[in-house]
């Protein structure tokens, strides 16, 4: 810890409110006194004048003055403060120097300077020492220095109770030069409280490697509340691997308490990179009360210095050192504290090159020492260099260079390649193709960094070896290993310059990788495993190629077709429009639906057919769903129209816990119909957060991504104390729209659709096929997306997103993930045979028919209902009445009918009757025109009621029995006698 500053430190709670309050300085002095006066009043009662006197002067004569120091009081509304004398000690009050009215509130000391209490003027620091002045520096990180506190927290238990007890190990690490934090999910805040005398600033240099572990900084008052700050200072940004970036906030006067918090998503098994903080520095505290010594390993020479500077190689210093002290047979990094001896050579201490070739085309293999040389060469059992190798021909010229007579390669003029000049309907492709290293090219440089800022500048990172370039042995396992390829712009063929999402160039490269240790790759290598000498030598990565098209300042190995203008006798390349291939020579726009794959590729071959149901824009650079699909089968045809799902749909599941309970969600934005402007996006409010410019000049957040569909983490604010939900880990599930279908497979892709079963099939489901072309290391082919569109009447016309049950993260093997959207607006269009009519009935001579849609409903605009129509019909209470008209006058007609039969059969009885009881009598039957009806008859009908029968019979028998009887002939006339009897 490096002091420079006046900072009030807590000495004892029995006077901390004194220097805290803003009255009179006499509230001090009365402290002082009154511990005085109470110490001396319990011997006033028994003791005289004269022996009072002698007592007080015999304890001023033992009050030292390294028992007691000074402070200032604070400033009053005058601008004014005292100097009082404040013990060592709790409870020894007697013997202090009185208060004294001390500097302004205003005054300050210089860099290299200290305020002298007792004289309150400015003194050089001494050799060995330094002060800042006004300011406050911590740069030695050995231990956690005194002021500042590391406090872990776990404000999310998750659904397994109170795990705060794992985050008791969690903490801010000192790593000797730097703070390294955690890399747990606990929550660790570092916190370092200053009183600043007048407004000042703090500034940090740090490294925050890693997305998944949240770096914060803010700054709280003495209430705890914190002070206005803006988003792009309380968010850190992200830096390169083993960058350093250096991060400052204005402070305001008074108590400002520094926050540096960090908290980790650990998601899966992956381990989080931690954050390095170091050169913590603080302005603002108006005057140091002391010089502070130099830490070990640095020095300063002079009286009056600001700073310390490092220890030169093969050197050390101790604690407070105004000089280095050099030691035999040993070595030190730049700034060690402490010397090593020095091992004997191996070799591991040496390294290969090829030197450049002579003017005679000839190279060498020679052997150097690795620097600095740590190894000693004149003892037993070293090694030593081996002796340079044999002259050899030195490799051929890269393509795009050539060798004109001379040692070096040179690189081919503007306008030709290797073998001339570029014949018409051609152009060269320009770009850098290195396969032999000889020499390092031009637009390639290389060095050494250390994470420790242990200079490793002076090294070369790494070496060429004729056929490839391997990186060197650095000074440590902890170095970074850097090759630097500098491209200065891209700048794609003459023809394809007009295309919309044309690929501007493309770098490849062919390495091999040989590591005892972890070691990673990333046009960047370095180790993990962090130490300050060499042991890990054999770890090796080698370049064999690199390939850069579309250099701007790129030579030439071949030329490329090109179209040329349309004039017979054109021989310019001429760009072609978006959406054109070349064929002979010309520009030729590509067929409707297809898209333009890439313009290496000639003729009509270039253009690639869009998926089923899909369309490409008017740039030919993509396909996409314009929402609407048809389906046929068994003479059914189906239409659908999705533009009333929305824009973009958005699927929040969860919540899901990690392995401590943190609480976190996957966000979805699914593009369905992603044309022009409608696309989906997923931001990161984390580190983006602190690119405000970016914001502004794009209009879009900095780290968006912006695609069809994206996947964000989300951890709420209320999980991990902060003050607003994090959005992280922005990623494109899918970039390229495959096509719809309601086939299970398209192009590789398969649907499931055991993962969402189907209640009924009358309307099939139809799947929205994806792809993104980013290749991961668990995807080597990519991500796939399966969007199945489900018609369900129930839901709203937006619907409802969902992921498999079995599934809950959307993905059953991390590479395809399957999304149901069931929606009303997911139905087909309505036709004719989706409604029925009714009939109504026919009231006052008009009948009704209406139209009503088939239950239950499957189908979502289309064609309307057709209006009521009336038609002129029978009244039906004229027909019932004529009904019953005509049932009474046939009732009333056939009853008279039966009575006019049944008394004309009672009549003809009644002669029949009477016939046979006259034959009786006269023994002979009448005559046979007896029977007929005489005068005088018509009366006789009263007479029927006299007649008995002996057995009645009904009347509908009596019809019957009329209506079967047949007229029966009279009997033939007997010969008869006057004179025969009877």
């Amino acid at each position: 810890m490096e002091w420079g500053g006046g900072e009030e430190r807590t000495r004892g709670p029995w006077w901390s409110s004194c220097l805290l309050t803003s009255l009179c300085p006499h509230v001090c002095l009365l402290s002082v006194s009154h511990c005085f006066s109470h110490t001396v009043q319990r011997h006033t009662d028994t003791l005289n004048p004269s022996l009072f006197l002698s007592i007080t002067v015999s304890m001023l004569s033992h009050v030292l003055q390294t028992d007691y120091y000074y402070e200032y009081t604070e400033c009053d509304s005058t601008g004014s403060r005292w100097r009082v004398a404040i013990p060592q000690s709790h409870g020894s009050c007697i013997g202090l120097p009185e208060p004294v009215r001390g500097t302004e509130c205003t005054f300050s000391c210089e860099a290299g300077e200290f305020l002298e209490m007792s004289a309150q003027e400015c003194t050089q620091c001494a050799a060995g020492t330094y002060s800042l002045g006004s300011g406050i520096r911590f740069d030695d990180w050995e231990t956690i220095p005194s002021g500042f506190s590391s406090l872990a927290t776990y404000l999310d238990n998750g659904p397994h109770g109170d795990d705060s007890t794992t985050c008791n190990s969690s903490t801010w690490f000192p790593q000797g030069s730097y703070l390294e934090s955690n890399r747990d999910e606990c929550t660790v805040s570092l916190i370092y409280a200053v009183h600043l005398k007048k407004p000042g600033s703090v500034s940090f240099d740090y490294q925050y490697p890693d997305g998944n572990l949240f770096f914060e900084f803010f700054i709280q008052n003495d209430q705890c509340q914190e002070m206005d700050q803006t988003a792009d200072k309380k968010w850190l940004k992200l830096t390169s691997h083993g960058e350093w970036a250096t991060h400052t906030v204005n402070l305001k006067s008074g108590t400002n308490i520094l926050y540096w918090r960090t908290a980790g998503i650990l998601i899966g098994a992956k381990v989080v990179k931690p954050v390095l903080l170091k050169n913590v520095h603080i302005e603002g505290v108006a005057y140091a009360s002391e010089c502070f010594p130099c830490k070990p390993g640095t020095f300063s020479q002079t009286p009056g210095s600001s700073s310390c500077q490092p220890c030169p190689r093969n050197t050390h210093s101790g604690h407070g050192a105004s000089s280095c002290t050099p030691y035999a047979d040993t070595y030190t990094q730049l700034g060690s504290a402490e010397c090593k001896a020095r091992p004997p050579c191996s070799k591991k201490d040496y390294f290969q090159i090829h030197t450049p070739c002579d003017l005679e085309g000839k190279t060498q293999v020679t052997y150097r020492w690795v620097e600095p040389q740590i190894c000693l060469v004149d003892v037993d059992g070293a090694e030593t260099l081996p002796p340079s190798g044999d002259r050899e021909p030195c490799p051929p010229c890269n393509p795009g260079f050539y060798n004109n007579d001379t040692a070096t390669c040179s690189p081919c003029p503007p306008g030709t390649f290797s073998d001339g000049s570029c014949p018409a309907g051609t152009e060269p492709a320009v770009g850098y193709q290195y396969k032999w290293w000889n020499v390092l090219p031009a637009s390639m440089k290389t060095s050494c960094f250390n994470v420790g800022n242990s200079k490793c500048d002076g090294m070369n990172g790494w070496e060429v070896a004729g056929d490839h370039i391997r990186s060197g042995a650095g000074g440590s396992d902890n170095d970074y290993l850097i090759l630097n390829l500098h491209v200065p712009g891209f700048k794609p063929p003459t023809s394809a310059t007009g295309g919309a999402g044309t690929e501007f160039g493309r770098i490849s490269f062919e390495f091999e990788m040989v590591c005892s240790a972890d070691c990673e790759l990333y046009f960047m290598m370095s180790t993990r495993v962090a130490s300050d000498v060499r042991q890990n030598v054999n770890n090796v990565a080698s370049i064999y190629s690199i390939s850069v098209s579309n250099a701007v300042d790129g030579v030439s190995s071949e030329c490329q077709t090109c179209a040329l203008l349309s004039q017979p006798s054109g021989s310019l390349c001429v760009p072609c429009p978006p959406g054109h291939y070349i064929h002979t020579s010309q520009c030729t726009e590509c067929p409707p639906n297809t898209h333009l794959t890439s313009h290496s590729t000639l003729g009509p071959e270039a253009c690639k057919p869009c998926g089923p149901s899909s369309k490409s824009n008017k740039e030919h650079s993509r396909c996409y769903s314009d929402c609407v699909f048809s389906y046929s089968e068994n003479n059914v045809s189906l239409s659908f129209d999705y533009s009333s799902l929305g824009s973009v749909g958005t699927l929040m599941n969860g919540p899901s816990f990690t392995t401590k309970g943190t609480k976190y969600y996957h966000l979805f934005n699914i593009s369905l119909c992603g044309g022009e402007g409608r696309r989906a996006v997923c931001t990161d409010n984390v580190t983006d957060l602190s690119s405000a410019d970016s914001q502004k000049e794009t209009g879009e957040p900095a780290n968006a991504v912006e695609t069809l569909i994206c996947q964000s983490t989300i951890i709420p604010s209320s999980g991990r104390g902060f003050h607003t939900a994090l959005s992280s880990q922005s990623i494109s599930l899918a970039d390229t729209f495959l096509g719809a279908t309601v086939a299970l497979t398209l192009d590789g892709v398969k649907a499931r659709p055991d993962l969402f079963p189907q209640t009924t099939n009358k309307v099939p489901d139809v799947n929205f096929f994806y792809r993104s072309l980013e290749v991961t290391s668990s995807c080597d082919k990519g991500r796939n997306v399966v969007v199945t569109l489900r018609c369900n009447p129930d839901r709203s016309t937006q619907g409802e997103l969902t992921v498999p049950s079995q599934c809950p993260a959307g993905t059953c093997d991390g590479c395809t993930f399957h999304f149901l959207w069931e929606s009303s607006g997911a139905c087909p269009q309505c036709t004719s045979t989706n409604y029925h009519q009714i009939e109504g009935a026919c009231k006052g001579g008009l009948q009704d028919t209406l139209y009503v849609w088939t239950e239950p409903k499957r189908c979502v605009g289309g064609v309307s209902l057709p209006e009521k129509k009336t038609w002129p019909c029978e009244s039906m209470d004229f027909l019932v009445k004529m009904g019953a008209t005509i049932g009474a006058f046939t009732a009333a007609l056939l009853f008279s009918i039966t009575c006019y039969f049944w008394k004309k059969n009672k009549r003809l009885e009644f002669k029949y009757s009477k016939l046979v009881m006259s034959s009786n009598k006269e023994c002979e039957l009448p005559g046979a025109d007896s029977c007929a009806v005489m005068e005088g008859e018509e009366n006789e009908g009263e007479m029927e009621d006299e007649v008995v029968y002996s057995k009645k019979t009904s009347l509908i028998r009596k019809l019957k029995a009329i209506a079967s009887r047949r007229p029966t002939p009279p009997p033939p006339p007997r010969e008869t006698s006057s004179t025969s009897p009877c």
